[in-house]
């Protein structure tokens, strides 16, 4: 039985034996196989012959320590071939004692782990350069993230910096708008006053001759026409006067009172055009009904200079006012149609712009329809929209209901 464990030992692992100077006494044909060398080569040699000389000297020391205390010594052992290749066995040195206890040589049994630790070391190996990598790239996202911080703040104070520039070319561009609509309503008032201004001179010329003529009954109803005339001039004041209040309180209105002001501003301006309304319901919203006023009138007052420009005989302006749902959501729709001919291609994407006007210099600042939009969207939450339609444009404002809160 004793033999058959031996040879079982023998054939599935390297052994070898020495006696207790550590001269090799015996070896299995494994250990000539990973050693290299030959049966003859390997009895009588000590066993340092494969010995590795990167194994530093306590390593034996502590090994001999070992089994002549009468131990077993375990590790894995570091060899040397006999073509200089390098191999690692995991071995286990054994004393074998005599009937007297005393050692009489050691059994060494040991299987080659040589792919295991290559692969251990390689691992090792990739686990420093991933280690390396990682320190790296922490090192780098550090860098950066510092640099996206540094980048954060500067772009905190630049955006700041462009808000306020920004909110400045609006304040200057509401006062200048103000002030251009402001020289276009003394306009339409000097315009609306010429009239009555000539009338009543005549008046007071015929008055003055009535005086003369002894004729009191002419002389009264002249001067009823003059109140009249008076009368007409200082409505014609409260109107632009309300239209500039500037008071921003936002309250419900009807749609109809607002486009109904625009038209009394502009009763005299839009004498020779023909005004046709549909209006048949009542819609109201939550804002500033001067404000609405007085987009209508830079709208119609668009119309009229393009009349002229164009040279329109049976000049038409339609104004309509409807309900309407885009995607599950009510407006007020206010439509505006002209015959003044429309916009030109060329000019259609700018006619919103600030300062953008087809008109001389004299004429306008190009700020109205700037402003109409910023006041339909800042003031109203709505949108006004502009296309050509056959022989002239159609503006269209939408407002929300549900700004009625």
């Amino acid at each position: 039985m004793s033999q058959t464990y031996q040879e079982a030992i023998e054939n599935s692992n390297i052994v070898s034996k020495t006696d207790i100077n550590g001269i090799i006494t015996f070896v299995n044909d494994e250990f000539c196989k990973i050693s290299g060398y030959s049966y003859d080569e390997l009895i009588g040699a000590n066993h340092n012959i494969v010995r590795h000389p990167d194994i530093p000297k306590s390593n034996f020391t502590l090994l001999w320590d070992t089994i002549l205390s009468k131990k077993p010594y375990k590790a894995t052992v570091k060899n040397l071939t006999k073509d200089g290749q390098t191999v690692y066995l995991n071995t286990t040195i054994t004393p074998i004692l005599d009937e007297n206890d005393e050692i009489k040589e050691f059994i060494a049994i040991r299987y080659d782990v040589t792919e295991e630790v290559e692969l251990k070391k390689r691992l090792e190996k990739k686990e420093k350069e991933l280690e390396e990598l990682n320190k790296d790239l922490e090192n780098r996202v550090s860098l950066q993230t510092k640099k996206l911080k540094e980048l954060n703040k500067t772009l905190e104070k630049r955006v700041q910096e462009e808000i306020s520039k920004n909110e400045e070319k609006q304040k200057l561009l509401f006062w200048q708008s103000r002030m251009a609509s402001l020289g276009q309503m003394l306009a339409n008032i000097a315009h609306q006053w010429r009239q009555p201004l000539t009338e009543l001179n005549l008046t007071l010329f015929n008055m003055n001759k009535s005086c003369k003529n002894n004729n009191q009954k002419k002389v009264d109803d002249l001067y009823l026409e003059s109140k009249t005339l008076i009368s007409t001039m200082s409505s014609t004041i409260d109107d632009f006067t309300n239209f500039f209040n500037p008071q921003k309180e936002k309250k419900s209105f009807d749609i109809r009172d607002a486009i109904d002001e625009a038209l009394i501003i502009l009763k005299k301006i839009v004498e020779d055009i023909n005004i046709k309304l549909n209006m048949p319901k009542e819609y109201r919203v939550i804002g500033v009904l001067n404000e609405l006023s007085q987009v209508i009138v830079n709208l119609i007052q668009n119309t009229k200079d393009a009349c002229i420009l164009n040279n329109i005989e049976n000049k038409t302006i339609f104004i309509g006012l409807y309900e309407e749902e885009i995607l599950n959501k009510k407006y007020a729709k206010i439509e505006i149609k002209d015959n003044a001919g429309g916009i030109d291609k060329e000019n259609l994407d700018k006619i919103f712009d600030p300062y953008f006007t087809t008109k001389h210099k004299s004429q306008g600042t190009g700020l109205g329809l700037f402003m109409s939009k910023m006041i339909i969207e800042k003031s109203l939450n709505g949108e006004l929209s502009h296309k050509n339609i056959e022989n002239g444009s159609l503006f269209t404002i939408l407002i929300p209901f549900d700004n009625l809160g």
